[in-house]
């Protein structure tokens, strides 16, 4: 399936989105600015594109799994979200969480990856009483998944 997204550059020179290859579910975002970042650092940085979606679509700003694997960076709100109605350029929160090493972008290094989905829109009823589940209101950590220590 695709969808048409409108997409206007900010800067002449900056290259737009695109899959790395098929079958990619995230289109590759560039910073349009260089930027370094120290250790436990974090920055704003502009990709240099703004898009229109089509109503009931949005997309979702990810991490790429390579910058957090080889450098720790990764970023402050993932995914972080554009919604159909927004028209300003899209920005990224980096954080360098390597507790050593600054890591430095040059603008047109790729940074981020943006997914567009579908979304539904919700139709709240408010009640007293929610509906059983088998799982209730276990939340953070209910399910176990991990060895806890001294265990």
């Amino acid at each position: 399936m695709t969808v048409d997204v409108l997409v206007r550059r900010l800067a002449a020179d900056v290259p737009l989105p695109e899959y790395a290859h098929p079958g990619d579910a995230g289109a590759d975002l560039v910073t349009n600015e260089d930027v370094e970042l120290a250790p436990g650092e974090r920055a704003t940085v502009g990709t240099g594109i703004a898009i229109a979606l089509p109503d009931g679509f949005a997309a979702f700003v990810h991490p790429r799994s390579g910058l957090a694997a080889r450098f720790g960076v990764t970023l402050v709100n993932a995914p972080g979200t554009v919604d159909a109605g927004y028209r300003g350029e899209i920005r990224v929160t980096l954080v360098n969480t390597d507790a050593k090493e600054p890591v430095r972008f040059a603008r047109g290094d790729r940074i981020a990856q943006l997914v567009v989905q579908r979304v539904e829109r919700m139709v709240l009823h408010e009640v007293t009483r929610l509906p059983g589940s088998d799982r209730g209101d276990g939340g953070h950590g209910s399910t176990g998944g991990f060895t806890e220590p001294g265990r």
